[in-house]
């Protein structure tokens, strides 16, 4: 099971750290956070592998970062420079094999 934390309303060009958390070890586990904006398909924002490898989307290159933490099974999507085509619920995502697990969403709004 996966608690994500850290949405809410912000600025253009302020920060939100978003966090995820797990029941259970995530060490083995890809994690992810997606978007979903109203009316658009949900997108993977950032990636990161086991061994701690990175992946973004283009769009958010050099304003989010994704880090994890197995000690305390959680994830976290840095968010900086926030724009508000970045409105959106972000969902937390671990992979492994045929496991898929999400998290119900946080909603992040960036508006003046």
């Amino acid at each position: 099971q996966l608690q994500a934390s850290g949405g809410g309303l912000v600025q253009p060009e302020e920060s939100l750290r978003l966090s995820c958390s797990a029941s259970g070890s995530i060490s083995s586990f890809f994690m992810g956070w997606y978007r979903q904006a109203p009316g658009k398909e949900r997108e993977l924002v950032a990636r990161i592998t086991p061994g701690g490898g990175t992946d973004y989307v283009d769009s958010v290159k050099g304003r989010f970062s994704i880090s994890r933490d197995n000690r305390k099974n959680t994830v976290y999507l840095q968010m900086n420079g926030l724009k508000p085509e970045d409105t959106a619920v972000y969902y937390c995502n671990a992979a492994r094999g045929f496991r898929d697990i999400w998290d119900q969403g946080t909603l992040v709004t960036v508006s003046s």
